[in-house]
């Protein structure tokens, strides 16, 4: 018995310096790969400024250029970038001028999965007020300023960097990894994605198992809202402004129509979502024109709208209540006029995209980037949602888990993103960088 119990004492000790040597390599195996990413630091951001630097205004989106700028770029550091280049006719009934798509492919070993690191490459045009070159990529303050700097840019450098650590530690210690590694480069978020990860992934070009997408580095991103966008045209009839009873003005029609609909806000904050991060729905009217001169009734006015939608609505009964709102508005406005003194309306859905809902295989994405998210920013990293859409609900709505996760800052208002001077802490750039590389370690080993 007593020969017994000092085998098994022995057995435990065996067991335990296993584990004690196991955890010794892991730990100093996460350190290497942060090593090697703040010694090729300098090179990641001379990666990001040229990308920064090509602009891809979306409108109108003329983005092929920067594909082949990107390809370039990553022919030099020795990866083969397949480029996809959507039809010509596809990409201008879409509202575009030119989209090539891009995938590299990486693959470590048999029996893995495969993860799919995607960010887009298109951004809306700069806007006035920049202090900063809008495409100059100039540095200050340990900040790089200009447009897609936080939004998405920054994240074409953050994953094929954190990859090049991973091949290099491969490659130096031999491990022993499993699966494939895929960089998605896309060009059409601005658009809803639907030509980018959504065709790359219709035509059967991919399949990843898991993906991560673009997103900020304090927080990993489990849901996010969805987004219809309509464009509303209202037909009245174009008169002389000195005879204005002569026409029927349609600018008239559409303040009232734009009144009930801006109404809806007030109701939409009763409706309160359950995921944390999201709070209730809400509409915008981003742009709005017509009329043809000062001295002309205006016979034609169009506006384009974006409502968010919570994760629990359900995006046809939303489309459906906005195109009520609408004709209630239309059916008042003409209430009491003569049949030629009538206003029409048109009705064009621009895009339906779903929110996205967490799926339950994300968890090895969470619980990895919460992981080294934390260890490396000395601070919990939360799992929650955000009231943006992203590409990522495409990937989702074909069952495969994913997350936001990439470089940049607590919130949108601080990365200036779709504002003047957007701008990204390099620092966030170099952790973000290596929280990445240290979950594909994991997900790969």
């Amino acid at each position: 018995m007593t020969c017994n119990f000092a085998l098994m004492r022995l057995n435990m000790s065996c067991t335990n310096s296993l584990e004690f040597k196991k955890m010794t390599i892991q730990l100093s195996t996460y350190q290497e790969l942060d090593q090697w990413i703040d010694a090729h630091f300098d090179e990641q951001v001379q990666f990001l400024q040229a990308l920064v630097q090509v602009p891809t205004d979306t409108p109108p989106g003329n983005n092929a250029p920067h594909a082949q700028k990107t390809t370039e770029l990553l022919k030099k550091i020795g990866y083969v970038a397949e480029q996809f280049p959507v039809p010509e006719a596809e990409v201008k009934a879409y509202g575009l001028t030119s989209l090539t798509n891009l995938i590299v492919r990486r693959p470590f070993g048999a029996g893995g999965k495969t993860i799919a690191l995607n960010a887009h490459g298109d951004v809306v045009p700069p806007g006035e007020g920049w202090t900063h070159p809008p495409y100059g990529a100039e540095i200050e303050n340990g900040q790089m300023f200009g447009r897609a700097t936080a939004v998405s840019k920054c994240d074409f450098s953050t994953f094929t960097f954190a990859l090049r650590a991973v091949e290099a530690l491969q490659a130096k210690n031999n491990l022993p990894l499993k699966g494939n590694v895929e960089l998605h480069f896309t060009y059409d978020e601005e658009f809803g994605g639907e030509k980018g990860p959504g065709w790359l992934l219709d035509k059967g070009h991919t399949r990843p198992d898991l993906m991560i997408a673009a997103g900020f580095s304090y927080q990993v991103v489990t849901a996010h809202n969805g987004c219809l966008q309509m464009e509303v045209t209202v037909h009245g009839k174009m008169a002389h402004a000195a005879i204005p009873d002569t026409g029927v003005d349609a600018l008239q029609a559409a303040v009232q129509i734009l009144s009930s609909l801006y109404a809806q806000n007030k109701l939409y904050k009763q409706i309160s979502s359950k995921v944390e991060g999201i709070n209730h729905p809400y509409l915008n009217v981003g742009r709005i024109e017509g009329g043809t001169n000062t001295n002309v009734v205006p016979g034609t006015v169009s506006f384009k709208l974006d409502r968010r939608m919570i994760p629990e609505e359900i995006p046809e009964q939303v489309e459906a209540n906005i195109r009520q709102v609408i004709a209630d508005a239309v059916n008042g406005f003409n209430q009491g006029r003569s049949s030629d003194a009538l206003v029409s309306v048109d009705i064009k859905r621009i895009l339906m995209a779903h929110a996205m809902k967490p799926l339950s295989g994300n968890a090895p994405l969470v619980q990895a980037i919460q992981k080294h998210g934390g260890e490396i920013f000395g601070e919990p990293i939360p799992a929650m949602g955000t009231p943006l859409y992203t590409d990522v609900r495409l990937y989702v709505e074909k069952g495969i888990p994913g997350v936001i996760y990439g470089a940049g800052p607590r919130t949108v208002l601080e990365s200036h993103a779709k504002r003047a001077d957007e701008r990204l802490n390099l620092e966030d750039l170099r952790k973000a960088t290596q929280v990445i590389s240290r979950t594909l370690l994991d997900l790969l080993n």
